[in-house]
């Protein structure tokens, strides 16, 4: 494990679109499972596609809570999806990682598939870290979580994937030329 001290709840205490990018190369491990974050998507309340467009819900209600919290929810009723809670009403949603810590225990709960496949979508990456509801509104910066930085690397920017709203929006940031993105980025 790099010896770098956890990023804080202060580090996501800005607006999404500066936290999204910079996520982009930091470590990610949950009880010590994970890698580098090497794809993210920004939302805020303002973009059509958050669900924190239309106020706080009983689903939605992390992302309206303390900066530094994750935000878990269950997309097409079977697969969770990790984000990073910024500032109230935006997030941060962790689409990919390089899997680095805990290569046995992801390819365990993965099946057996190849490392480039482990973490290669919100989904997947939720299923190989062992992320469900229960880490709903944790704070980041204790266990289980850990987040450490990582090197400014070359970051892509596109648009979002799986979107009926706000497609348009190049909120989508990825590490450039890595193999472990859910899919490549289309730069804007």
């Amino acid at each position: 494990m790099p010896d770098f001290a956890p990023l804080d709840r202060t580090f996501f205490d800005r607006p999404v679109l500066d936290v999204a990018p910079a996520l982009i190369g930091a470590t990610l491990l949950v009880d010590g499972v994970g890698g580098v974050i090497v794809e993210t998507e920004a939302y805020d309340q303002a973009d059509p596609a958050s669900h924190s467009f239309n106020g706080p819900t009983p689903r939605n209600a992390a992302m309206f809570g303390p900066a530094g919290q994750a935000y878990v929810y269950k997309i097409y009723g079977m697969h969770w999806c990790l984000n990073f809670v910024c500032r109230p009403g935006s997030a941060v949603l962790i689409r990919a990682l390089q899997p680095t810590h805990g290569l046995q225990r992801m390819v365990e709960r993965r099946g057996g598939l190849p490392m480039r496949r482990l973490c290669s979508g919100p989904g997947k990456l939720c299923q190989a870290l062992g992320i469900t509801i229960a880490e709903n509104g944790l704070p980041l910066d204790a266990s289980p979580f850990a987040i450490l930085p990582g090197a400014a690397p070359e970051i892509a920017t596109g648009i979002r994937i799986g979107l009926t709203k706000g497609i348009e929006t190049p909120w989508r940031f990825g590490l450039r030329s890595s193999a472990f993105l859910s899919k490549p980025i289309l730069s804007t």
